[in-house]
C-alpha cells in the first residue's frame, strides 16, 4: 500500500511505532512479524484507523488499485486486517528511514562545529 497518503505527521505514537521499527533494524523476520502484530492494534485504537481508511478511500477514488479491496479488509476486519499490518510496517520504515538520516545528520554537523569544553550545569 505504497501509493496510500499516510504519514509519520499524523499524529501516532512514535515511541509505539518504534518496537516495529527496531525490529525492521534487527532484521529478524519473526520479530517484526511479532511487532506487527503486537501494535498494529495499539496503534489502530490511538489514532491511526481514521487516517488510514481516509487514505484508503482516497485512493479508491483516484483509481489505485485494489483500493476498494483493501478498504472492504479494512472495514472487515480493522486492526486485524493485513492491510492494517502493512500500514504499520510502512509507517516504521519510514520512522528508521527518518532517525537513521537524524544521526548521520548530527554526526555529520558535530564534525564540522569547533571543540568546546563541557558546561557547568
Amino acid at each position: 500500500m505504497r501509493e496510500l497518503d499516510v504519514s509519520l505527521d499524523m499524529g501516532i505514537c512514535h515511541a509505539c511505532l518504534s518496537f516495529v521499527s527496531f525490529a525492521l533494524d534487527d532484521g529478524d523476520p519473526s520479530e517484526i512479524a511479532r511487532q506487527i502484530r503486537r501494535m498494529t492494534p495499539q496503534l489502530w485504537a490511538d489514532g491511526l484507523a481514521e487516517p488510514a481508511l481516509a487514505a484508503v478511500r482516497r485512493a479508491g477514488d483516484s483509481g489505485v488499485p485494489d483500493a476498494q479491496a483493501a478498504l472492504v479488509d479494512l472495514e472487515r476486519d480493522g486492526s486485524g486486517s493485513p492491510v492494517a499490518r502493512a500500514i504499520v510496517r510502512r509507517l516504521a520504515e519510514e520512522l528508521s528511514r527518518r532517525a537513521h538520516t537524524d544521526v548521520r545528520l548530527a554526526a555529520l554537523a558535530r564534525e564540522r562545529l569547533p571543540p568546546t569544553r563541557p558546561g557547568l550545569n
